[in-house]
Formats: structure tokens, C-alpha cells, sequence
């Protein structure tokens, strides 16, 4: 059966540029919104929902999908609420930027069920601005996103399988890894980025106070670098509790290759570092294999 009716809980950034990527890409279904009134009069306006209910539950009703698509605190605090009262023909997916946490909350709500009940899943694109104000149906074109399916789960049919052909149909990329992978991966490629970025924009301001206006002379290079320090703690704070030993164990690496870096400012061993650098932006040049399921 066709999925005819989609519950977005969260229509912030990714779960308002989600509703208008479906839209855009020809869902003819009807798409709810659950959040706080404003944020929904907000999304009607974008002519991101159909409807906005506020109240998680009522908002899934007759709903075939729904997508948990809150900060990851509130992903788990609506798995616990939300799987005693749907009905057992409501598939349900998330948008968490971790997945360990999120897996092992689903099949502690769903029990045995929990495989044919949830299929945990991340898009890897975002802006350093959340709010539904900044929600883009092209969000997702050209990014991956990660689903990490339930042991014995079979994606082969049902509204699991509708919805990653939804998901390819608005232009992700995408591939499927266990919670740890996926993870272990994220802590480098997001979350990592992410610290350096805050902790760099931190020392600025510790270094320069109110002359924070000099540093435009820096140009793109630090433009780029800081960007996404805008991005809010209300959703990193999440990240950083549930994902704490993969990016603590990045950030010991990263630490001692800087360690490294700093003793070696004036001999040789500075150009090898930059040789072993320059050997991932080559690898950004060569065509990129699509990841796909």
C-alpha cells in the first residue's frame, strides 16, 4: 500500500526541507507537522505541511511513516513515548545524527517488533542555521544518507522500502552501515569538524575580544573554517552525550597529530606532514564512487 499520509515531528530545518523535498519531488500525500505552534503557523506558510498538530500522538494517527526528526534527546524520549500507543502498521524512522543510542532505545521500545517497526537513518546535510526559516527542498540533492538497519530487518517491501526510494528520488546518496560504523565515521567526518570549528572561533574571541572585526582580513580560508560555529549547542549537546568515546577517542588523535605538528614547526618532519595531507584533497579529485544500498 502506497504511503498516503507522513508525520514530520520536527519541522525544523531537516524536517521542514524534508516536507518540501517531498512536495517538490511529487508526493501527492498529505504531510503533518508536529512542533510548537509557531514553528508550525511557520512551516504552513512555507507550504512546508498540510496540517500542524502539536501533540505527538494525535499527529501520527492514520499516518502510515513517520519521521522523528527532533535533536537526538528528543528522538529517544518519543520512541519511549510514542511505541505503546501507535498502531503496529505505523513505520517509523528517524533523522539522528548518532545512531547506537537511537537503536538501542528502538528495540527496548518496540521488542521483538522493533525491525519492522523502525529503520534509523541520517542525512548528512545541514546549515549552520537551524529553524524552518532556513529549510531548503534541495537540501538533500548529492548528500548521503546513512540508514543502519535492525538486526533481521528486510527493506525489500512495505513502507520501508517506499521510503528509501523517496529518499533516492529527492538525490541522496544512499548507503547502509551497523550503529558503531556509522557512529565511529560520524565522529570524523561531522562531529569533529564541528568542535574544531567551535573551538577555533572560541580562541578568536578569547585572543581578540571586541576585535573580532580584524579578522575579515583573514578572507575565505577562515570564513570557511568557522562557519558552522553558528551551529546551535541545543542540538550538538546531544550529539556530544550520545556519541562521547568515538569523538573523545578522535579528538586524542587529532590532538597528538597537532602535538606533533607544534614540535616539528621548523624541521622536515612539517613537509611530510603536509605530503600526507595533501594525499586526501588528491583523493577528493578522483570521480567519487556513488554509495548506494
Amino acid at each position: 500500500m502506497p504511503i498516503r499520509q507522513i508525520t514530520i515531528i520536527g519541522t525544523g530545518l531537516i524536517g521542514g526541507s524534508l516536507a518540501l523535498a517531498l512536495k517538490t519531488h511529487g508526493f501527492r500525500g498529505t504531510i503533518i507537522g508536529c512542533d510548537r505552534d509557531p514553528v508550525l503557523a511557520k512551516a504552513k506558510r512555507r507550504q512546508a505541511i498540510d496540517r500542524g498538530i502539536s501533540d505527538p500522538v494525535k499527529a501520527c494517527q492514520a499516518s502510515q511513516l513517520v519521521v522523528l526528526a527532533t535533536p537526538v534527546g528528543g528522538i529517544l524520549d518519543l520512541l519511549g513515548r510514542l511505541a505503546p500507543r501507535l498502531s503496529p502498521d505505523t513505520f517509523l524512522t528517524d533523522v539522528g545524527s548518532t545512531k547506537q543510542a537511537i537503536v538501542e532505545c528502538a528495540v527496548q521500545a518496540f521488542g521483538s517488533q522493533a525491525h519492522q517497526r523502525f529503520l534509523p537513518g541520517h542525512p548528512m546535510a545541514g546549515k549552520e542555521h537551524c529553524g524552518i526559516e532556513f529549510a531548503d527542498p534541495h537540501l538533500f540533492r548529492d548528500a548521503a544518507w546513512f540508514f543502519t538497519p535492525l538486526a533481521g530487518q528486510d527493506l525489500g517491501h512495505g513502507v520501508g522500502r517506499e521510503y528509501l526510494a523517496w529518499i533516492k528520488k529527492l538525490g541522496a546518496r544512499t548507503a547502509l552501515l551497523n550503529p558503531r560504523e556509522h557512529d565511529q565515521l560520524c565522529a570524523w567526518i561531522s562531529h569533529v569538524p564541528q568542535i574544531l570549528a567551535t573551538a577555533l572561533a572560541a580562541s578568536l574571541v578569547e585572543v581578540y575580544g571586541q576585535r573580532t572585526a580584524l579578522l575579515e582580513s583573514g578572507g575565505r580560508a577562515l570564513r570557511e573554517m568557522t562557519r558552522i560555529a553558528a551551529s546551535p549547542y541545543s542540538m550538538w549537546r546531544d550529539i556530544t552525550l550520545t556519541n562521547k568515546k568515538p569523538i573523545a577517542d578522535a579528538l586524542l588523535r587529532l590532538e597528538q597529530e597537532l602535538a606533533h605538528i607544534r614540535e616539528n614547526l621548523d624541521t622536515g618532519a612539517l613537509k611530510e606532514e603536509f605530503e600526507r595531507a595533501h594525499r586526501l584533497t588528491a583523493s577528493h579529485e578522483k570521480p567519487r564512487n556513488r554509495v548506494k544500498t
